[in-house]
């Protein structure tokens, strides 16, 4: 709640206090600023609105933060991962910069583990997902709920090389991790698709779509792989043991 509490306020000050707490209620936070100030203002500078103002401002912080992660995996959310990739479209030029890498994971299976345990079973397999995926992220790198069991990992001036080895890192940790803890028999693996784009602005739809179509070579290469495209040759691989033991199917190429 947003108020002044030093004595009687004069009516103007009041009257933007009132409208600062509504305006806050709304998440109109530039606009609850402005009468803030005012309020300021018409008290000739003393304190007490200062320290409104700063908790007005952690108030925001908090409800911002909230507005951008998950309800349900307190993963950074869709309009989270929306707006952090469209950010990049006028990010400045870094000399030496990596680009931009994205891979799109997927639980294997996961309709068949609703339907044997439970939906609320289910719920929790997602928040464990998330915390093994971002136990592997860089600085800088952020997982995000794409859609249903999907997320995305964006992992800012990390060329190819690297996401996918911090992506096979990933499906490794989970497809090792003791699952048995949530149910007896219980197994848990993923897919994923890792795509690069070295263009400066990156080329944020391409590359997401690139990494969308890899996702489903993982999956039809018998899913709990990584898969990625070659670019000396251009041909779909995929990371890690799996690429000893099992062929690829070439999907149509993609630009990005």
């Amino acid at each position: 709640m947003v108020g002044i509490t030093t004595g009687t306020p004069p009516r103007a000050v009041a009257r933007h206090t009132a409208a600062a707490e509504d305006l806050a209620a709304e998440g109109r936070w530039e606009e609850a600023y402005e009468h803030l100030r005012a309020a300021m203002r018409a008290l000739g500078g003393r304190p007490a609105p200062t320290d409104e103002l700063d908790r007005l401002r952690r108030e925001h912080a908090e409800a911002r933060e909230q507005s951008r992660r998950d309800s349900l995996t307190d993963s950074y959310n869709r309009r989270y991962l929306d707006e952090r990739l469209f950010a990049l479209l006028d990010a400045p030029v870094r000399s030496g910069a990596l680009g931009l890498s994205v891979a799109i994971v997927d639980a294997d299976h996961f309709k068949q583990i609703n339907d044997t345990y439970g939906h609320q079973f289910g719920d929790r397999v997602l928040q464990r997902l998330v915390t093994l995926l971002d136990a592997g992220l860089p600085d800088g790198g952020f997982c995000a709920r794409y859609g249903g069991e999907e997320f995305a990992l964006v992992l800012p001036d990390h060329d190819l090389a690297a996401a996918v080895r911090v992506c096979e890192a990933a499906r490794d940790r989970i497809d090792r991790h003791p699952w048995a803890e949530l149910d007896p028999g219980l197994r848990v693996t993923v897919s994923a698709g890792v795509a690069h784009s070295d263009s400066h602005p990156p080329e944020v739809e391409q590359v997401v779509g690139a990494a969308d179509v890899l996702l489903y070579a993982a999956k039809a290469a018998g899913r709990n792989a990584v898969a990625f495209r070659d670019p000396r040759t251009g041909l779909v691989r995929l990371a890690g043991p799996a690429a000893r033991r099992r062929s690829v199917p070439q999907p149509e190429r993609t630009t990005g």
